[in-house]
């Protein structure tokens, strides 16, 4: 499948091909991922979090973890009406501003794969970005310049919004499911088993496992718990257990891969006149990312779970300090919640509190 978006007034498109069986919402959570991260070809600065993505009413536009992706994102998802759901008007179930690109790709780019087939979805996607790199920097529809000078020429002046990085992406991207906690505090999710806090144990709770990763959060009520980490079970997929590499094998590794490459220039698919008119930018103003942090891995949700770990790290309640102590603990809390700051600043005011406590142990 060919997944596409365009930017709306400049007309800009980013494609990538997909090897799935459907419209399914991990291949779509990739593929936006890679259109907003920014790009490793310098003549390809589209990059960014847009406020606002316009799409069918497929499949991926009503799952619930595309849209609570979205959301934590801070990006809105509207639909357009489907075919045939409106008495007095003709509605449509694509866009041509989308649909534009897609015939552009079939009729001038995908008619060379006769001549030279690409071997594989990472080269086909390497020829297809050199060629929206040539498209995007044909004319706009109607002003006088390039569709990526239009794009470069309208940035907000606060920049772009910058994406996060992959690890932070695939935290956003989990599913839940409602589930029993068994009587040894373990779950299982997907054939992965996982232990999860005692307490938990005979519960029924919501588990929030990630399409990306192995980490699992369990949700009871308000409180969420975790991550978790598999304990036991069968190797997850595209996981493979393998030996280090020498430094011989590395070294072997990389002259093939440079042999790969190496071969006889495809003119028709790789030289890029119309670039020559181009200047691309030296660096497009970003904005930067703001972490909603869903799942409390940086910060404390309340002063009152902040006070409870100070209280665990302590080993003691809090009402047992003296008053000085006390107010130092309620000033800390009042000026940051987060997780690592509180914690090091505790330890640096109470460094005598936790000593003696060790020594009691």
């Amino acid at each position: 499948m060919l997944f596409s978006v365009v930017d709306d007034r400049s007309g800009v498109a980013y494609q990538e091909y997909r090897c799935v069986y459907g419209e399914d919402v991990e291949s779509a959570l990739r593929f936006l991922f890679n259109a907003m991260r920014p790009k490793d070809d310098k003549s390809f600065p589209f990059q960014g979090m847009p406020l606002m993505i316009y799409m069918d009413n497929g499949p991926v536009a009503r799952s619930h973890v595309f849209l609570q992706v979205m959301r934590y994102l801070g990006i809105e998802v509207r639909t357009h009406l489907p075919a045939g759901s409106d008495g007095r008007r003709v509605t449509a179930r694509a866009k041509g501003k989308v649909e534009r690109p897609f015939r552009t790709v079939k009729e001038m780019h995908e008619t060379l794969y006769h001549f030279h087939e690409p071997e594989d979805e990472a080269g086909a996607n390497a020829w297809l970005l050199n060629f929206l790199a040539r498209y995007n920097a044909g004319e706009h529809r109607h002003e006088a310049h390039s569709r990526m000078d239009d794009w470069l020429q309208n940035l907000p002046s606060s920049g772009v919004r910058a994406m996060c990085n992959w690890e932070r992406f695939c935290t956003f991207a989990r599913e839940p499911e409602r589930r029993k906690v068994g009587p040894d505090a373990r779950v299982s999710a997907n054939g992965v088993l996982y232990e999860v806090d005692p307490d938990l144990a005979g519960e029924d709770v919501v588990l929030w496992w990630g399409l990306f990763d192995q980490e699992l959060y369990v949700e009871k009520g308000e409180k969420r718990f975790g991550p978790y980490a598999p304990v036991g079970g069968p190797i997850p997929l595209n996981h493979y257990r393998s030996f280090k590499k020498t430094r011989t094998q590395a070294r072997a590794d990389r002259i093939e891969e440079l042999a790969e490459r190496i071969g006889l220039p495809r003119a028709a698919m790789e030289d890029r006149p119309e670039l020559a008119a181009f200047n691309p930018p030296d660096a497009v103003p970003v904005k930067a990312f703001n972490d909603p942090d869903p799942f409390q891995e940086f910060s404390y949700p309340n002063p009152i779970a902040a006070k409870r770990a100070i209280s665990h790290l302590l080993g003691m309640p809090l009402a047992k300090l003296p008053p000085e102590q006390l107010g130092q603990i309620n000033a800390i809390v009042a000026e940051t919640l987060n997780k690592q700051e509180v914690i090091v600043r505790v330890r640096a005011c109470l460094s005598p509190t936790l000593e003696e406590n060790r020594r009691v142990e």
